[in-house]
C-alpha cells in the first residue's frame, strides 16, 4: 500500500492521528518505534538541525533530500512542511513534485509571504487570498498521486483576525485542499470553532510554549480534528539532553555520571537496525 493511501485510510478510520515531529532519519525511526501511526517532518526542526532558525533559509531541494532520507527508514506515512511553496505558483509546483518524489504522504502549504516565519512568531505577513487559492490549484495540478493529501495552512489569525482566517480556510478547501490547518488559535473556543465551522479534514498544531493552549488528543478528536502535529518537542528534548551530557563531559572528562540517561550501545544499534543490515549483507554476500 502506498503511504498516501495508508494515510487516507488512517484519516477515514475515525481515529485521530498524532504525529510527533522529526527532523532526520534517526528521529523519524524513534517516532515510529514509539508506536505512532505517522511522522511529522517539521520544517522548523529541520532548519534548526542545520543550526539555522525557522526563517525559510533552507532550500527546497535540501528539504526534499532530507524528507527522502526520512521516508526511506520508516514504514509509516510522513506528513511534511512545504512552507510557502518556496515562491510563486510555479515554484510551488516544483516543490510539490519534489516532495511527491521524496515519498511523503502529505504536505502543508501556507499563505505567508516568502520567506516565511514560524507560525508562532510575531510580525508575520500573508499573501492575498486569491494568490494562495491559485497556488493551491497549481499544486493540485502538479501532483500525480490522487491519494496525496494536500493540506492548506493559514496564518491569518494573527494578521487579519479569526473570522478572516476561517474565510480563507473555506476558500482554500474549495480550491482543492484535502485538509485545513488554521495556525495559532489562541483559545479553546477558537479551537472548537475552527473544527465546527470548517468542513473536511482538519489538522492542529500542539506544542508547549506556543500561542495555542494545549488540549488532549481525545478532546481534539471530539471537536472534530483528524491530525495533531507536535513539531518540535522531540528536538527540544534532544537539545536539553545534549547540553546535559556535554556539561558532564566538560566537568568530568566523560559521560559516566549520565550512563543511566543514555541509550546503551546495544540500544543505539537496535534503533537503526544494525543487525538487520548486517543480515542482509551476509545474505547477499553468500
Amino acid at each position: 500500500m502506498r503511504q498516501t493511501t495508508k494515510l487516507r485510510s488512517l484519516l477515514s478510520s475515525g481515529r485521530i492521528v498524532v504525529a510527533p515531529g522529526a527532523y532526520d532519519g534517526l528521529s523519524a525511526r524513534l517516532v515510529e518505534q514509539a508506536g505512532f501511526a505517522a511522522v511529522y517532518a517539521s520544517g522548523g526542526a529541520i532548519a534548526r538541525s542545520g543550526g539555522l532558525p525557522d526563517l525559510g533559509l533552507i532550500t527546497m531541494s535540501s528539504i526534499a533530500d532530507r524528507l527522502a532520507a526520512m521516508v526511506d527508514v520508516v514504514s509509516v506515512p510522513v506528513i511534511a512542511d512545504a512552507d510557502t511553496g518556496y515562491g510563486n505558483a510555479l515554484n510551488a509546483q516544483a516543490a510539490a513534485r519534489a516532495y511527491e518524489r521524496s515519498g511523503v504522504a502529505a504536505f502543508h502549504l501556507e499563505d505567508q509571504t516568502f520567506p516565511k516565519k514560524c507560525g508562532h512568531y510575531d510580525d508575520k505577513s500573508i499573501v492575498p487570498t486569491f494568490e494562495m487559492v491559485q497556488k493551491l490549484r497549481a499544486v493540485r495540478d502538479a501532483l500525480h498521486d490522487p491519494d496525496f493529501v494536500l493540506i492548506a495552512r493559514t496564518d491569518a489569525i494573527a494578521v487579519e483576525g479569526f473570522a478572516a482566517a476561517l474565510d480563507r480556510a473555506a476558500a482554500y478547501s474549495e480550491a482543492g485542499a484535502d485538509m485545513i490547518f488554521v495556525e495559532a488559535p489562541t483559545s479553546e473556543q477558537q479551537i472548537a470553532d475552527i473544527a465546527k465551522r470548517l468542513p473536511g479534514y482538519k489538522l492542529i498544531n500542539m506544542f508547549h510554549g506556543g500561542k495555542t493552549p494545549l488540549l488532549p488528543a481525545d478532546k481534539l478528536k471530539a471537536f472534530g480534528y483528524h491530525v495533531v502535529i507536535i513539531p518540535s518537542d522531540t528536538q527540544r528534548a534532544a537539545i536539553k539532553a545534549m547540553q546535559r551530557v556535554l556539561a558532564t563531559i566538560a566537568r568530568d572528562g566523560s559521560a559516566a555520571a549520565m550512563i543511566g540517561d543514555m541509550a546503551s550501545f546495544q540500544e543505539r544499534e537496535a534503533v537503526v537496525d544494525t543487525a538487520g543490515y548486517l543480515a542482509r549483507d551476509r545474505r547477499y554476500g553468500a
